[in-house]
């Protein structure tokens, strides 16, 4: 099995800018509640073409972040065919290994993996993601003193491996999931955003 993907990451947490968790510090609340969406600008799985398509984790994090045990709900474009969708759930579910299985280990139990309509824009680093009803994020940059945007990167944590990140927070997050135990109605916590090429 193997897979070529480009795509772009939007991130949000109710932690408070700047996320500990990616430096490996507890949370800021004790348990972290995020969404993690990955939008393939292009890409392939085992030569299925999974371009366009967008998967996203709603997750609810118990404690450090590298400790795992992370509680799950998976969400898949509904515009995704079903093949597209088996190739995605293969590397996102850590069976096509590579940089994602790793990120993938963390999660202890997946409660749903369901198929919902996600609107996902990033326009010089200010992005929004819609999954459905019951979850939206908007994020926006912090840019450094030459205009360029602040970045952290070489961190013992990464929702995409390899890649930098860019800083930013959300003006708002709404995030409902009674599976999870998530009711947020947020503003100007946590976000970031990313380019990233995953190879395996």
């Amino acid at each position: 099995m193997s897979y070529h993907l480009e795509g772009r990451l939007l991130e949000v947490c109710n932690c408070k800018v700047l996320c500990p968790c990616w430096i490996g510090e507890d949370p800021d609340n004790g348990t972290c509640d995020t969404i993690v969406a990955w939008h393939m600008d292009k890409g392939t799985i085992d030569g299925v073409d999974v371009s366009g398509n967008t998967i996203a984790a709603v997750a609810h994090v118990p404690g450090n972040i590298l400790e795992g045990n992370w509680t799950a709900a998976i969400y898949i474009d509904d515009k995704a065919s079903k093949e597209q969708e088996e190739a995605l759930l293969k590397v996102y579910t850590g069976k096509a290994g590579g940089p994602i299985a790793d990120l993938v280990k963390l999660i202890g139990q997946v409660v749903s993996v369901e198929r919902a309509p996600i609107r996902f824009t990033v326009v010089q680093g200010k992005g929004e993601l819609e999954i459905g009803k019951d979850y939206y994020a908007e994020l926006a940059p912090y840019v450094g003193a030459t205009g360029g945007q602040t970045t952290l990167s070489d961190t013992i944590f990464s929702t995409v491996p390899g890649a930098p990140v860019f800083v930013g927070k959300a003006p708002t997050y709404r995030s409902r999931n009674a599976a999870l135990g998530i009711d947020l109605d947020i503003q100007n916590h946590n976000a970031l955003q990313s380019i990233f090429v995953f190879d395996a």
